[in-house]
C-alpha cells in the first residue's frame, strides 16, 4: 500500500510505503507523479518504508522503467527507515544519483521531521 503523507505541498510529496503494491497502485501513483512534475519540472520526493514491502517483478519494473525516464525531474530524494540494508543501498546510491543531479539522503524512522525539513530546503 502506497499512501500520500500530510506533509506534502507543492513540489514536495511524502509518501508511505507497506504492505504489497500491485500494478494497479504503481499505475495509480505514476499518474499523480507525472501530474506534479507537469506542473513543478523538478520534484523532491521523501519516501516512508514501514515494515515489510511485497512488490512483484513487474512492479518493480515499471518503477525502475518510470524512475530512469525521470531522473531528470528529481532534485531530491527522502528515504526514512529502520532498515540497515536501505541505509547502506542509499550510501552506494548516493554518489551516482548526485552525478545525474539528484541529491539522495538516508534517515532513521526517528529523523522523519529532519528529513522533511532536509528535503523541503
Amino acid at each position: 500500500m502506497i499512501t500520500l503523507l500530510p506533509q506534502s505541498e507543492g513540489a514536495t510529496i511524502g509518501i508511505q510505503v507497506n504492505g504489497r503494491i500491485d500494478k494497479a497502485e504503481e499505475e495509480k501513483w505514476i499518474v499523480i507523479f507525472d501530474k506534479l512534475i507537469k506542473e513543478h519540472q523538478t520534484i523532491n520526493v521523501l519516501v516512508l518504508l514501514n515494515g515489510k514491502i511485497d512488490i512483484g517483478i513487474d512492479v518493480a519494473y515499471e518503477d525502475l522503467k518510470w524512475t530512469m525516464d525521470h531522473m531528470s525531474n528529481m532534485n531530491k530524494l527522502a528515504f526514512v527507515s529502520s532498515s540497515r540494508v536501505l541505509k547502506w543501498l542509499v550510501a552506494i546510491d548516493s554518489p551516482f544519483a548526485k552525478l545525474v543531479g539528484i541529491d539522495e539522503k538516508y534517515f532513521t524512522s526517528d529523523e522523519l521531521q529532519d528529513a522533511w525539513d532536509w528535503v523541503k530546503q
